[in-house]
């Protein structure tokens, strides 16, 4: 009699990396789908391994979502920190490195992005994120302080700074997500859109 083949719940633990192959998976289920279409038990049949091999590496669909959250603030950091990377630019030619940075992420990752700024999280992973987010727009923040060092902004609170600004980007990114601004149109246009963030709309 012919060996039966192992049920899906049945089958071994045996991915080298299965949490980044979780989340290979799983963004590519939020891209495709939505959050709401996200579970482990399906995650697992995809990849091929059982069920309850997920639960090694999250604990439930919340650690899964909260684990994705985090990948995107690590990956928007890396895409901030490099476009500020350039001390001799003028401080107006940062900021639009910066945003169009930013605003490259949102465009390429509209649905992970707004993962990313979903309020519910679990409490074990608050201060993570919390963290997360704080490098992602501690490069505005740095750009900001090194600028009114230099006399070049108003002085203030530069934290407040970069959320008046942070503010705007994803003001940007969100009309791009819900289809009511072109993004490619708004790219083209952001020079424009730093330039009147910088400066106001107040005739000089």
């Amino acid at each position: 009699m012919p060996r039966r083949s192992p049920s899906p719940t049945s089958r071994p633990y045996h991915h080298g990396d299965l949490r980044a192959t979780l989340l290979k998976s799983a963004e590519r289920t939020l891209r495709e789908k939505g959050a709401g279409a996200l579970s482990l038990r399906e995650l697992a049949r995809d990849i091929g391994v059982s069920h309850a091999a997920p639960g090694r590496h999250f604990k439930d669909k919340q650690a899964l979502l909260d684990a994705l959250a985090l990948d995107g603030y690590e990956r928007l950091h890396q895409a901030l920190t490099t476009a500020a990377g350039h001390p001799d630019r003028d401080f107006e030619e940062q900021m639009t490195a910066l945003a169009r940075a930013y605003l490259g992420f949102a465009v390429e990752n509209p649905e992970l992005l707004e993962l990313m700024f979903a309020r519910k999280r679990d409490p074990d992973s608050s201060a993570q994120l919390a963290g997360a987010v704080d490098r992602s727009l501690g490069s505005l923040t740095r750009m900001f302080t090194a600028a009114q060092e230099r006399g070049e902004i108003i002085q203030g609170d530069p934290e407040h700074i970069t959320t008046v600004a942070a503010a705007s980007l994803h003001g940007l990114a969100a009309l791009i997500a819900s289809c009511a601004l072109d993004a490619e149109a708004a790219l083209d246009g952001l020079d424009e859109h730093v330039h009147l963030l910088l400066y106001g709309l107040k005739p000089r």
